[in-house]
């Protein structure tokens, strides 16, 4: 029996796809990464994975595991080999338990954000992990990229909010580690090997996912700053006064209002006069929204900010706010190809950072357009750049962008990927920011774990 015919006797002839009906699951969201693939098989339980896994093993085919396909570095995406099985959870979608009790829930790795975040919430807890596309992203992608988001700076990555995991091995056995525990020294913690592995150890299955008690009263913020120093300025004062319960802090750059206001002119500027730089901020607690608003007010007035600020007065209109934030992927897609850059730098280097990749960039690209803003309460910026609009001219520069830009991140010892992941994007980049010793530790990692190195093959590694 041939391998499709087996993969369709134990999963059943609609979760085998080939020909057009796999098309989708072979281009990256970007549009950059073209594959193709023997099948795209559409597991409904562990078991189901667990089978596909064996056979693979027994006949050394590679495996390509997917949740949203939402990755930004390729790291979903088959090769063009046409040998390869693409493993798509998104069948395996559902919220198995909330344990309000424990403050917990238990998924399958294809249930997405959106639903578990609902899922929390109908419980009143908080599953902190948010991203502007929640309705897309799948739990085991968020994973295995380590994905961060909008409140990192408050409640961690996926990592820190992971507390059990099961996982798939590449020979079919499974590594059930699915504990709700806080503590537990017994051994190594294995389940953390999986997070930010982006598929090349097995396929996650299930996650067991910290919640948080939901908070009552939220205050949000559009601050326009003088420069990016006054920017984390205004982070440590806050940081200061408010303690933890500064939950967001987003830098937003002129141009990016720039490019919302031409590309996306259903969202008008808030600011008749762009600022340099603008801060969105939140802060949550419990107690009374009306409450926290004022509080931010006075701490805004007592740092003379509190003229050109807006705070938002109702959900709605934070809403608007973030709708803005979230407008920037979206005004970039629609000005055309752009070379993207995920980095972290210490937060006290960011502007420097910034001054010192723009004058690198300038000095090599006259039209260099960049776009700069993220999550700079936890240092992690993207930081892109334009030349024009036509698509080939960006990528054609891309390796000589690369080195301007990671030159600097590297003299402040930072990272070319903060919370996209390596993927097929980054893999040849990865060697020049881990020292040797943790390159052959990485490698001696997966060749104990997928000795046949059927795993996503070219990711990573």
């Amino acid at each position: 029996m041939n391998a499709l015919d087996a993969l369709r006797s134990l999963l059943g002839q609609d979760a085998v796809l080939t020909g057009e009906a796999a098309a989708p699951y072979l281009l990256d969201q970007r549009k950059r990464y073209q594959g193709t693939a023997l099948a795209v098989v559409l597991p409904r339980s562990t078991r189901d994975v667990a089978d596909v896994l064996t056979l693979a093993s027994e006949q050394r085919i590679p495996v390509v595991p997917q949740g949203g396909n939402t990755s930004l570095c390729g790291a979903a995406t088959p090769d063009r080999h046409g040998n390869a099985l693409v493993v798509s959870l998104e069948r395996m979608n559902r919220v198995l338990e909330v344990d309000a009790g424990n403050n917990t829930i238990t998924v399958e790795a294809g249930c997405t954000l959106l639903d578990a975040r609902k899922a929390a919430a109908d419980a009143n807890r908080l599953l902190a992990a948010h991203w502007a596309v929640d309705g897309r992203v799948r739990i085991g992608g968020a994973l295995g990229t380590n994905a961060g988001g909008l409140n990192v700076l408050h409640y961690g990555n996926m990592r820190e909010q992971t507390l059990g995991l099961e996982a798939v091995l590449p020979d079919g056995r499974v590594l059930d580690s699915l504990r709700g525990l806080r503590k537990d020294s017994s051994g190594y913690d294995l389940k953390q090997l999986f997070v930010g592995s982006e598929g090349t150890l097995g396929v996650i299955t299930k996650a067991v996912l910290r919640l948080n008690n939901r908070p009552t009263a939220v205050a949000t913020a559009l601050v326009p700053v003088t420069d990016v120093q006054a920017a984390i300025d205004l982070l440590r004062n806050l940081q200061t006064t408010a303690g933890d319960r500064v939950t967001s802090f987003e830098l937003i750059s002129r141009r990016c209002w720039e490019l919302i206001a031409e590309h996306c002119p259903e969202l008008p500027a808030p600011f008749v006069t762009l600022p340099a730089w603008c801060v969105l901020l939140e802060l949550s607690d419990a107690g009374d929204s009306a409450d926290l608003r004022v509080r931010l007010a006075q701490a805004l007035l007592s740092l003379g900010l509190a003229d050109a600020a807006q705070v938002a007065q109702s959900p709605e209109q934070a809403a608007g706010f973030w709708a803005w934030r979230e407008a920037i992927p979206e005004a970039q897609k629609r000005r055309g190809v752009s070379i993207k850059h995920d980095i972290a730098v210490p937060i006290s280097a960011i502007p420097a950072f910034l001054k010192e990749a723009e004058t690198a960039l300038k000095a090599a690209y006259a039209d260099a357009d960049i776009v700069a803003f993220g999550h700079v309460g936890d240092g992690n910026l993207h930081y892109n750049l334009f030349r024009d609009d036509v698509s080939k001219a960006a990528y054609e520069v891309e390796p000589q962008v690369n080195a301007c830009v990671y030159k600097v991140v590297e003299r402040y010892h930072g990272t070319i990927s903060a919370e996209h992941g390596i993927g097929q994007l980054k893999r040849d980049l990865l060697p020049q920011f881990r020292s040797d010793v943790e390159m052959e530790l990485m490698r001696a990692l997966k060749k104990l774990f997928d000795p046949q190195g059927i795993m996503n093959p070219g990711k990573v590694l």
